[in-house]
């Protein structure tokens, strides 16, 4: 496995140092904006990455789906109208998000590479974006973020559904990394870090739920 020791983060472009290297696993964390992410040789094609999304279950109905969503549909519901304008920026297989604000009268629609490819909405402007367990599979994260910030309207909101790192938790035993498509995690450190430098007037985190607003 090829190991330069040192590689350049893909949101802050700074220098990172070997941070875990297990078998044919290597992630890095930078210097600069605390993220950590995958050596980029080792990240998966666009096909391996498609093939694994399409393993992922996911029931519009199921009930477990629902709840595990239900951080951002209530955040939407609580601080937006159905007169309001909404994105489901990454929706998947089973975009259950949109179906939860459908049932509501809300009015959302679906963007995602692989699975809602239009990218005529990119044109478009929103009052919410949501972005469920989506940010951890961005290979160019600043590119991503700043698309992202573009897409608000004034007052907008981007709610997004994360698993942080912390030191408190073992990155060897840690659930999160062991999908090859989660190419770049993020810390307090790197959510901060987009506040200040993708143009975010306020950041809050509530568990999973991370809430950018501009």
């Amino acid at each position: 496995m090829q190991n330069n020791k040192t590689s350049y983060c893909p949101l802050c472009a700074n220098s990172g140092t070997v941070f875990y290297e297990f078998k044919k696993r290597l992630y890095f964390q930078c210097t600069n904006c605390a993220g950590i992410f995958m050596d980029e040789n080792l990240r998966p094609d666009a096909s391996q990455e498609k093939m694994r999304y399409q393993e992922h279950i996911n029931d519009v109905e199921d009930k477990g789906f629902k709840k595990f969503v239900s951080p951002i549909t209530s955040a939407i519901l609580n601080n937006f109208s159905a007169t309001d304008k909404g994105l489901d920026f990454g929706a998947g297989t089973g975009p259950v998000i949109s179906k939860m604000l459908n049932d509501n009268g809300f009015s959302i629609v679906q963007y995602d590479p692989f699975f809602h490819n239009y990218p005529d909405l990119l044109n478009d402007k929103y009052h919410f974006i949501a972005c469920c367990e989506v940010m951890e599979h961005f290979y160019y994260p600043k590119k991503e973020f700043e698309l992202l910030r573009s897409l608000l309207q004034p007052g907008g909101k981007l709610f997004c559904m994360t698993d942080l790192w912390n030191k408190n938790i073992d990155f060897h035993k840690w659930y999160y990394k062991n999908d090859q498509t989660h190419v770049f995690i993020y810390t307090i450190e790197t959510i901060e870090w987009l506040k200040q430098n993708i143009g975010f007037s306020d950041i809050t985190i509530e568990g999973r739920l991370i809430t950018f607003c501009i």
